[in-house]
């Protein structure tokens, strides 16, 4: 085992290694190499960080030697921990913190003196040097090249294969190396959902199972429009002519509610006639508009009849980008924009632009952690009853995941519609009040984020996302930024430096 001096004088130290010496510097959790004194034989802008575990020994010298009590340094440490975690607050929830116990590893919330009680219970999890669910980040380590990766180091060189070895370079990045878990609670329900649905239509049946049916069914009806009860006695008539007994939904109603517990459901938002404002959160209860006074439900001669006047439907964000790491065929790649080597100056993804690595300086906390989801906004006007019919449109609001390879990011599935906002007219500078449902979801995922499960490296963490940008013809750019794209000051680049033109149709 090769052994690393270290010399510490005042800000500049020295690692000896190997009978060379190397300038580095310390910190309390890690060792950065810059360069050997002389330079000889380094390539540019060389940069080792390895994991400095000697100040958090004492998460696993529980206690003292024949079991007589807890060690005055353990019960320190968790002391310290615990007051760390405690002001973090993007991973506080509700004056609770996870417990890193060994029981709970990470997975439940407990209050600080309980998760104390535990950790002198039961001691650590393994391997939980650093404090990534309790607000620390994640030291990487890492070796930066002029255009060069310390993958094409060359074989003859084993004195600097022996540096990457020893400092753990050859090593996969650490959010990989993960002590396997199991899903979180929520995640652990859909998988069991999923699994009860996957079960064939009836003994032997090799073509279909109950979920994909369903799904089939329900895709059938919205393709052409077909009604419910047209629906139920299509069920029906299936249910009689399978095999009894089958998984055939007696029902439309049946249907949906399978479907349904796959948590990808939505949202029935009633709205002011005018556009004013939804009948959301706080101001659920309201039975007219509080800024126009018109009033929320149509007049009926039935007593209890509270039929909205004018209403739209939300597709909650959260769950699908969770469902995006629950599945194998998408989980492995929403890692691709970070993981994948692309030549330099050839722009084939968002993450080569400028908008995306200036966006990295400015959060280079949210940045680090390579799960972090980049989403951009879409939306334009159209009508469904096409131009011969009456006046009349819409307008989908589409968010787009930019994690994905360019083969998947621009595809259907990863386009999710998270809104309709009802015509029939323009909603124009008041779009805003429709998109307060999907606001509040990103302020969540940029704020707090949610517990999610990668099923592609079998443990938990924490989700968080970012609005990158929005894609919108001129008009719509002007409706979702608040920025006048019409008159005198309509450019919004050159505002105030360039002169306008007046046009006269004669």
């Amino acid at each position: 085992m090769s052994k690393v001096c270290v010399y510490v004088f005042g800000q500049v130290n020295i690692v000896s290694f190997c009978g060379e010496n190397y300038y580095c510097v310390i910190n309390i959790w890690s060792i950065t190499i810059m360069s050997r004194p002389n330079n000889k034989d380094f390539p540019p802008n060389f940069r080792i960080t390895m994991d400095y575990r000697n100040e958090r020994r004492w998460m696993y010298k529980r206690v003292n030697p024949g079991r007589k009590g807890l060690r005055d340094e353990f019960k320190a440490g968790v002391d310290n921990f615990v007051d760390f975690a405690c002001v973090q607050p993007t991973f506080v929830e509700n004056n609770v913190i996870k417990c890193p116990c060994t029981k709970c590893r990470n997975r439940r919330y407990k209050n600080p003196g309980d998760v104390k009680l535990h950790l002198y219970k039961w001691g650590f999890e393994s391997n939980y040097w650093c404090w990534i669910y309790h607000g620390e980040e994640v030291l990487q380590s890492s070796v930066n090249f002029d255009d060069t990766s310390h993958n094409h180091v060359d074989g003859d060189d084993m004195y600097e294969t022996m540096i990457y070895d020893n400092f753990g370079l050859n090593q996969e990045p650490s959010y990989l190396n993960r002590d396997i878990e199991g899903p979180h609670d929520s995640a652990k329900q859909f998988y069991e959902l999923l699994d009860s649905a996957q079960q064939p239509l009836w003994s032997g049946c090799t073509a279909d199972t109950e979920l994909s049916f369903t799904l089939k069914m329900m895709s059938i009806k919205s393709s052409y429009n077909i009604a419910q009860k047209a629906m139920d006695e299509i069920f029906d008539a299936c249910n009689r002519a399978m095999p009894s007994p089958n998984k055939v939904p007696s029902s439309f109603y049946e249907a949906e509610k399978l479907v349904s517990k796959l948590g990808l459901g939505h949202e029935k938002i009633d709205c002011c006639v005018n556009g004013c404002m939804l009948y959301y959160k706080e101001d659920i209860a309201l039975a007219q508009c509080k800024f126009c006074f018109e009033p929320r439900f149509k007049k009926s001669n039935k007593p209890n009849s509270k039929v909205p006047r004018k209403r739209m439907h939300y597709l909650p964000l959260i769950p699908r980008l969770q469902w995006l790491f629950a599945s194998p065929s998408s989980a492995k790649h929403m890692r691709w924009h970070f993981e994948n080597q692309r030549e330099p100056g050839v722009m084939c993804h968002p993450s080569d632009g400028e908008a995306w690595k200036h966006f990295d300086q400015m959060y280079p906390q949210f940045a680090s952690k390579p799960r972090n989801v980049r989403l951009g906004i879409c939306s334009d006007g159209f009508s469904p009853f096409g131009m011969s019919a009456k006046s009349y449109s819409c307008w989908p609001i589409i968010v787009t995941v930019y994690n994905l390879p360019p083969s998947m990011c621009m595809t259907t599935p990863y386009m999710f519609l998270t809104s309709i906002i009802p015509g029939k007219h323009n909603p124009k500078t008041k779009i805003d009040v429709y998109l307060q449902p999907l606001i509040d979801e990103l302020k969540c995922l940029w704020e707090t984020g949610v517990v999610t499960y990668d099923v592609s490296l079998k443990h938990n963490f924490v989700l968080k996302a970012a609005l990158m940008w929005t894609i919108s013809d001129f008009p719509a750019y002007g409706m979702l930024s608040g920025w006048q794209t019409a008159g005198k000051l309509s450019c919004p680049y050159q505002v105030g430096f360039t002169e306008y033109l007046k046009m006269i149709f004669l």
